[in-house]
C-alpha cells in the first residue's frame, strides 16, 4: 500500500514539472513520496541501529535517500525510495509465496468425513475424527486422515503426499494417507491418525521449519553483511569528505557517494540465497521429497557417495521363504515351529517371513520364553525347556557349533541371493531357512541414473552375507559391496568412505540403520510416509518407496546449488560494476537506483525458478 501511494506521489510530481507546477509544490510531492515510501524500511532502520547497533541494507537506503533531498534532489531521492519499498514488497510476497506454497497441499484434504459410529454413517468435520474411528472414502473422494484400510479395495492416487506418480492399489491391511485420492472403490478405513497429526500436516509443519531454517551459505552471507554495509556507510562518508579537503566540489563528492551507498548496497546478494532455497524446499515437499532444512540441500549438493542398504532400499522388503533343509532328523514342520516361536518376537523383516511361512503352512506357534535379540545376528529363548537360536551363520560359529560341513550347501544357497537362517541349539543346528528379499524393479535404472547424474561411487552396506549381498550388487550395478555388517558398522564404513571418497549420502529405512544415517553427510530414509520414526530420524525423507526418487533428488539438489551460484555470481557482478561507476562519478543516482533494483527483481526471478519442480 505505502509503494503504490509513494509511486503515486511520485508520478504526480513527474507530471507537475511538465504541468508547470511550482517548483514547491512539486518538492512537496517528492518530499511526501519519500516519507511515505521510506516510513517502514527507515523505521526499521534505525531502530536496528538504535536497539541492536546494527547497520543494514536499511539504513543505506534511508541514509541515500536523505543526502539526496538534502543536496535538493528530491525527485531522485524519491525514485530511490520507491524502488526500494518495491522491491521489499516483492521480496515478501515471493518468500511468501515460497514458504506458504506447500499449504496448498491441505485443500487437497476433505473438509468432512462420512464416520461409522455406533451403527450410524454421519458426517462430521474432519477435524474430529479420532484415533479408532471408522471412516468411508467413496470413489473420487480424499482420504480424510491416515489409516488402515479394513475393507474394501480400490486404487488410490498418494502423489500429493509420496510423489508416485501411478495409483497404489490398497486392500483390507493397506495404508491410506490423508489427502491422497481414491479411485473407483469404496473404501472403509480405521484411522490411525487424528487430523493434526496425520503425514500430510505433518509434512506441512517440517517443510515450513525448513523453510525457516538457513543452509551453510546463507548463514555466511549474512555474516558477511553485518560487516559488509557498516564498511559501506564508512567508505561512503569518507568518499564525501575526503576529496573536498583537498580542494575539490563537494556537491560532487557528496553525490558520488549517496550513488556509491546505493550502489554498494548487498540487497540482491543478500536475498539470492533464501529466496532459492525456499522456493527449493517447497517444491521438493510437494514432489514426496521432505528436505528437513536448507543446509541439507547444500550438502546434498556435494555428495560424492551414496551408500545403500540392501533389505527394503535395494529389494522390496518383503522377503520370502525359499527352502526349508532339515538337518539332524528334524522335519521340515518342525524347523519352522522352532523358527516362528523364536521370530514370533522380533520385527525384523526375515522374521516376518518365516512367521508366514509357518502361518501358510498351518502351523500353530507358541512364542518362545525368555526371548532376546542378539544384534546384527538373531535371537535367541527358549522353546518347549530348551535354549534354541536362529540367526545367521557367524551366530552359530562365534558359540563354538559346527557349522563346517554345512558351509557348502549355504555358500549355494548365497550365491543364488538367498539369505540363510540356522536353526538349533548351541550344540547342533536343526535346520536351515532360505530366504529371498525379491529386487526393486526400478533398482537397476536408479543406480545407472545415480551414476549419470554425478555420483562417483554408489555402495552397498548391509548386514547380510557376502554372497547374497555379491549377488544383487551383480544384478543393479553397485561398485562396492560391504556385507555382514552390524549397525556400528555401518556407521564406520560411512567415515571411511567419507575420507577415502568425499561427502557420503547413506539410504536406508530410518530405523534399524540410524546411527548410520546420523554418521553421514546426509542421511536419507526411504518409504517415511506414514513413519514417525524415519521422518524424525533421517535428514532428507524420501515419501515413496520409490528408488528412482533418490537420483531425482540428487540432480535437484544440484539443480539448486547451481542457481544458488548463479545468483551469487550475478549480484556480485552487479555490484562491482555499480561501484565502479559510482566512485568514477560515471553513474548518476537514478541510473545506480534502476540498475540495483532490477538486479534484485532478477534474483528474485531467479531464485523462484525452483517452484517449478
Amino acid at each position: 500500500m505505502t509503494s503504490s501511494t509513494a509511486g503515486t506521489l511520485l508520478a504526480l510530481g513527474f507530471v507537475g514539472s511538465y504541468l508547470r507546477l511550482s517548483q514547491t509544490a512539486e518538492m512537496l510531492l517528492y518530499v511526501a513520496a519519500v516519507i511515505v515510501g521510506g516510513y517502514y524500511f527507515g523505521r526499521e532502520a534505525f531502530g536496528d541501529l538504535m536497539k541492536e547497533r546494527e547497520i543494514g541494507i536499511e539504513l543505506l537506503m534511508s541514509v541515500a535517500a536523505l543526502v539526496a533531498g538534502m543536496m535538493g534532489q528530491w525527485m531522485e531521492a524519491a525514485m530511490l525510495v520507491f524502488l526500494y519499498s518495491i522491491s521489499e514488497a516483492a521480496e515478501g510476497y515471493t518468500a511468501e509465496r515460497s514458504r506458504h506454497a506447500i499449504r496448498a497441499l491441505m485443500d487437497l484434504a476433505p473438509k468432512t468425513a462420512l464416520v461409522r459410529r455406533d451403527g450410524q454413517e454421519t458426517r462430521i468435520p474432519v477435524e474430529q475424527i479420532r484415533v479408532g474411528d471408522t471412516f468411508i472414502v467413496l470413489p473420487g473422494e480424499s482420504v480424510a486422515t491416515d489409516g488402515e484400510v479394513i475393507e474394501g479395495h480400490s486404487s488410490v492416487n498418494q502423489a500429493p503426499v509420496t510423489g508416485e506418480s501411478v495409483p497404489v492399489e490398497k486392500m483390507p491391511g493397506g495404508k491410506v494417507f490423508a489427502a491422497t485420492i481414491n479411485g473407483e472403490g469404496a473404501l472403509t478405513v480405521h484411522a490411525t491418525k487424528a487430523f493434526a497429526d496425520n503425514t500430510l500436516s505433518r509434512i506441512i509443519h517440517l517443510v515450513e521449519a525448513a523453510q525457516a531454517s538457513k543452509g551453510r551459505s546463507q548463514r555466511f552471507i549474512e555474516r558477511f553483511g553485518k560487516r559488509y554495509s557498516p564498511a559501506i556507510l564508512g567508505v561512503g562518508i569518507l568518499i564525501g569528505l575526503v576529496p573536498p579537503l583537498f580542494g575539490l566540489p563537494w556537491e560532487d563528492w557528496a553525490m558520488r557517494a549517496t550513488v556509491f551507498i546505493v550502489a554498494a548496497a548487498p540487497c540482491a546478494l543478500v536475498i539470492s540465497i533464501p529466496i532459492t532455497l525456499v522456493a527449493a524446499i517447497g517444491t521438493a515437499g510437494r514432489n514426496g521429497l521432505l528436505i528437513k532444512g536448507g543446509v541439507h540441500l547444500e550438502n546434498l549438493a556435494k555428495v560424492r557417495v551414496v551408500a545403500l542398504d540392501k533389505t527394503g532400499t535395494l529389494t522390496l522388503g518383503r522377503p520370502q521363504v525359499t527352502d526349508v533343509v532339515p538337518l539332524a532328523g528334524r522335519t521340515e514342520r518342525e524347523v519352522l515351529l522352532t523358527a516362528a516361536a523364536l521370530e514370533s518376537r522380533s520385527q525384523h523383516p526375515l522374521a516376518q517371513a518365516i512367521l508366514e511361512r509357518a502361518k501358510d503352512e498351518g502351523i500353530s506357534v507358541n512364542p518362545a520364553t525368555e526371548f532376546q535379540s542378539v544384534t546384527g545376528a538373531g535371537a535367541r529363548g527358549q522353546v518347549d525347556g530348551v535354549e534354541h537360536y536362529v540367526g545367521n551363520p557367524k551366530l552359530f560359529m562365534d558359540m563354538g557349533t559346527s557349522v563346517s560341513t554345512l558351509t557348502p550347501r549355504i555358500e549355494a544357497l548365497q550365491r543364488d541371493g538367498k539369505t540363510v537362517v540356522l536353526v538349533g541349539t548351541a550344540q547342533i543346528i536343526h535346520g536351515l531357512i532360505a530366504i529371498a528379499d525379491p529386487l526393486r524393479p526400478e533398482a537397476v535404472q536408479a543406480i545407472a541414473e545415480l551414476k549419470r547424474v554425478g555420483i562417483e561411487r554408489v555402495v552397498m552396506l548391509t548386514g547380510d552375507n557376502p554372497l547374497a549381498a555379491e549377488a544383487i550388487a551383480r544384478q543393479v550395478g553397485i561398485d562396492e559391496v560391504y556385507a555382514e555388517l552390524s549397525p556400528k558398522d555401518k556407521t564406520r564404513k560411512v567415515a571411511e568412505l567419507d575420507a577415502r571418497y568425499g561427502k557420503v549420502a547413506m539410504v536406508g529405512d530410518g530405523v534399524n540403520d540410524a546411527p548410520a544415517l546420523a554418521a553421514a553427510h546426509v542421511g536419507i530414509a526411504m518409504g517415511a510416509a506414514g513413519t514417525d520414526v524415519a521422518l524424525e530420524t533421517a535428514d532428507v525423507a524420501l515419501m515413496s518407496d520409490n528408488l528412482s526418487r533418490l537420483p531425482y533428488l540428487i540432480a535437484f539438489s544440484r539443480r539448486t546449488w547451481r542457481v544458488i551460484q548463479q545468483n551469487l555470481a550475478l549480484s556480485a557482478v552487479v555490484i562491482g560494476s555499480l561501484i565502479v561507476g559510482a566512485v568514477s562519478g560515471y553513474f548518476s543516482l537514478p541510473i545506480a537506483v534502476l540498475a540495483h533494483e532490477i538486479s534484485e527483481f532478477v534474483v528474485i526471478a531467479s531464485g523462484l525458478r525452483m517452484l517449478r519442480a
